[in-house]
């Protein structure tokens, strides 16, 4: 994996022995951050990254010059490489949390202008996960949720749902907080 554009651009996302998550693919993410381009001042966003896994989608973020950037990942190895990675490249703007996203959620005190979630596909509660992030404090009004999903999951139902972008098996649901 590599990180795709900005300050960054190409550089390698290493990721730890022993990882065994479904990482964004490179044309996915690209996909999203043309989207993103074009929509968002990246310099003045505050991000949060939730089930982080590699760190790729926050480093994206990084290397475009978002403000700050919070990822939340409970997996210590996925932590540790993710530590390892912002140590290795000199990442300023990214703080890792070692938390349980439900935990996070109920005791987040920050507000964000932009939510990212790629929750494990097989994750048992995948479904809640939109309406546990928009009926939180986490995201400001009229800030973003992206939810990255399989091609089999509909969100089109859940409220503040504006659009669905799909990147080969990977797709994206596209939310704005009212």
């Amino acid at each position: 994996m590599r990180i795709i554009g900005g300050k960054y651009r190409s550089r390698r996302v290493e990721l730890p022995v022993g990882f065994k998550a479904r990482p964004t693919t490179d044309f996915a993410r690209e996909g999203l951050f043309n989207i993103l381009g074009n929509r968002l001042d990246f310099e003045n966003i505050r991000v949060l990254d939730l089930f982080a896994g590699t760190g790729a989608i926050s480093f994206e973020f990084s290397s475009r010059g978002a403000k700050e950037i919070h990822l939340v990942e409970k997996e210590s190895l996925y932590v540790k490489g993710i530590r390892k990675m912002i140590k290795d490249v000199g990442f300023e703007n990214i703080k890792p949390i070692h938390i349980d996203v439900n935990a996070y959620l109920k005791v987040c005190n920050v507000t964000y202008d932009l939510v990212f979630a790629d929750p494990p596909y097989d994750l048992k509660w995948f479904a809640e996960v939109p309406n546990m992030v928009l009926s939180s404090a986490v995201l400001d009004t009229g800030g973003l949720f992206i939810l990255e999903h399989s091609k089999k999951m509909d969100f089109s139902d859940v409220d503040c749902f504006v659009e669905r972008r799909s990147y080969g098996g990977v797709n994206f649901s596209f939310f704005v907080k009212k």
